[in-house]
């Protein structure tokens, strides 16, 4: 069934054993210096001997003026050589290609981290970063062409397969090729023919300096859903213009910062929704295409190479929450794969905090040189209560260990509140997760007891080793007046299908759990409203989904009141403080979002009857499923 995706292919000479492809992603792994750490060469390592194809690695700064991040990988110096050979022969030993992506970040920098203006073709800010750049001068540019060729030798010396020059996601190629970004009237701008003169000396200058023997990719973006971009028809005329000048192959993404969240986008954008771009740049060459975004699935990598859209797939975060995914798909082991959520949350949210990435799925990525779940010393029984997703992690992790598992769950499913997460809009791909997680124990056999609390007495009958208490939480009712109406509601109950709402809604509380609920609601026929006391909407929410979601809520005409505290709820409706009046808002079911709290008396009753009680998730502090499912698997590893 996946005969195409893992048949042979050639780009250039380098022949890769199959058509998977882990992308370039910014996983924040390196030293400051740029050169590579046992953590970054240990991630990499890890897909390698999971079965992919094709590794290619993060953006390898060609300048340290041209840094997007500070602890990205780097080959513009011969001291740095040393250690990503360690990376390209750890990776090799699996058996799998690794290419290096060479880029210059231009204008998608800042001056606080390179230590002076960013570079770029025109004098234009970009509309993300919003500093203003520096100009380059032709001598400039003639001089990072040379450090691009410079580059390509040092990853030749490291051991790379081959390189990938960076001409995709607004970067400093990306900015030349584009006349949103450039507006230069000498021989690097006006026409298409100029505006791609940079990019066909860089890959000339990296021809001579390594050879045609060395393969060359070029990542571009198809369509750069700014005003005056580039769109997938002038895309076109430059893929031929790049096949020309000497690339072996093209890679198809998407973007520039200033459509950010359409370059790693969150569920609300559909799967493959990019293949049919990859398809129009294969029509116009000869030479091998990848396409990439949004594909988690080997079943729809398969599907998408045997419509003929591309000769290769890229599947990116997927290889984050799951390393192994070409071995299990091989396998026929597709119930065993953990496919990516597209939370962003792990992957996207941790680097701009200027940390490693990581994955909520998959806390072991990005610890794969620190962490092991080895057997137990000394097997013993583990009693988990809570079957949310942190208690599930912890049973499915203490269980291959080798102890004796038994996981304990008050209400009728796993989940927790992670199941209530799925229900809204484009949310349903968390629902997998928890399959994945039940299939996991069952396996495993722990033994899983729904509608069971676990309780002190019962502990002490069981007599268990260690106990993981991930109680979890539970909602906040305030005390506003009229709140025990009988059309009143706490969100939990509405998005669990336990309540049904009437035709108008109000919706008290505008935080991540309260504008999902509405978005569930709008798109169910319900009229919404929206009040919250705070001065935002989803603010805590994650910033694409939050982009999208508040797209939609917008289309779908939510009323949203900020500022606006509610002061009771009676006959006539929700009755809140606006612009310091009182407004009433009409509606048949009010429903309450105002916040969760922890609920833990468990582990209080335990102290001094259990030698080990670990307690973890929101039980702790209410957080993110992240946060619940790290802690699970460190718990897993403890006990």
């Amino acid at each position: 069934m996946l005969k195409t995706i893992f048949s042979p292919i050639k780009i250039g000479n380098m022949e890769v054993k199959n058509r998977l492809v882990v992308p370039a992603m910014v996983m924040q792994m390196c030293n400051l210096d740029s050169t590579a750490t046992e953590r970054y060469i240990a991630f990499h390592e890890a897909k390698a001997r999971g079965g992919w194809g094709l590794i290619i690695t993060e953006n390898y700064a060609v300048d340290p003026l041209g840094k997007s991040f500070p602890f990205i990988p780097g080959l513009w110096d011969d001291s740095q050589i040393e250690s990503h050979s360690h990376l390209t022969g750890r990776v090799h030993k699996h058996g799998a290609k690794i290419v290096a992506q060479i880029f210059h970040a231009g204008r998608q920098t800042s001056s606080q981290l390179i230590g002076t203006a960013p570079l770029a073709p025109s004098p234009v800010p970009c509309a993300y970063v919003q500093e203003l750049p520096h100009e380059l001068t032709r001598e400039e540019i003639h001089d990072i062409v040379e450090k691009f060729g410079d580059c390509a030798v040092r990853a030749k010396k490291a051991g790379f397969d081959g390189v990938e020059v960076h001409g995709a996601h607004g970067y400093l190629i990306a900015e030349f090729l584009s006349p949103y970004s450039n507006k230069r009237t000498d021989e690097y701008g006006g026409d298409v023919f100029g505006r791609t003169r940079f990019a066909r000396e860089i890959i000339h200058n990296i021809k001579a300096k390594v050879g045609d023997d060395f393969p060359m990719l070029f990542r571009i973006s198809a369509d750069e859903f700014v005003p005056g971009g580039r769109t997938v028809a002038d895309t076109a005329c430059i893929a031929m213009l790049l096949e020309e000048a000497g690339v072996h192959a093209l890679h198809v993404s998407v973007s520039v910062y200033g459509s950010l969240f359409t370059m790693a986008p969150p569920p609300a954008v559909p799967h493959a929704w990019i293949t049919g771009m990859a398809e129009e740049i294969k029509k116009v060459v000869s030479i091998p295409v990848i396409t990439v975004n949004r594909i988690t699935d080997p079943l729809l990598a398969e599907t998408t190479l045997v419509a003929g859209k591309a000769d290769l797939v890229a599947i990116g975060r997927g290889s984050i929450a799951d390393p192994d995914l070409p071995r299990k798909a091989q396998a026929g082991q597709f119930d065993d794969i953990i496919y990516c959520i597209g939370c962003r949350q792990g992957c996207q949210g941790r680097i701009v905090q200027n940390t490693f990435g990581t994955c909520m799925l998959n806390p072991m990525t990005g610890r794969e040189c620190e962490w092991k779940v080895e057997a137990a010393d000394k097997p013993g029984k583990v009693l988990v209560a809570g079957g949310g997703p942190g208690g599930a992690e912890a049973a499915i992790v203490a269980a291959r260990r080798g102890h004796k598992v038994k996981l304990y769950e008050k209400s009728d499913r796993l989940g927790g509140q992670f199941w209530i997460a799925s229900i809204p809009p484009a949310k349903g791909d968390i629902a997998g997760f928890i399959a994945w997680q039940r299939r996991q124990l069952e396996k495993l056999g722990v033994e899983v007891h729904l509608n069971s609390e676990l309780t002190s007495a019962l502990v002490e009958q069981e007599k268990p080793d260690a106990v993981i208490v991930a109680t979890g939480s539970k909602p906040v009712m305030p005390g506003i007046k009229g709140i025990e109406r009988a059309n009143v509601a706490c969100a939990i109950d509405v998005l669990a299908g336990k309540v049904f709402v009437g035709p108008r809604v109000v919706v008290i509380g505008g935080g991540q759990v309260g504008a999902e609920t509405a978005h569930h609601l709008c798109n169910h026929g319900k009229v919404v409203t929206i009040v919250e006391a705070m001065d935002g909407i989803a603010v805590d929410e994650e910033p694409a989904v939050r982009f999208h979601m508040m797209e939609d809520l917008a289309k779908k005409q939510v009323q949203m009141f900020v500022n606006a505290p509610v002061v009771e709820i009676n006959n006539e409706g929700v009755v809140a403080e606006v612009n310091g009046q009182r407004q009433v808002f009409a509606t048949d079911s009010v429903v309450i979002a105002c916040g969760m709290e922890s609920v833990n008396d468990l582990a209080a009753s335990l102290e001094g009857k259990v030698d080990r009680v670990i307690t973890i998730g929101d039980a702790v502090k209410v957080r993110k499923a992240m946060e619940a499912i790290e802690e699970g698997y460190k718990a897993g590893m403890e006990v």
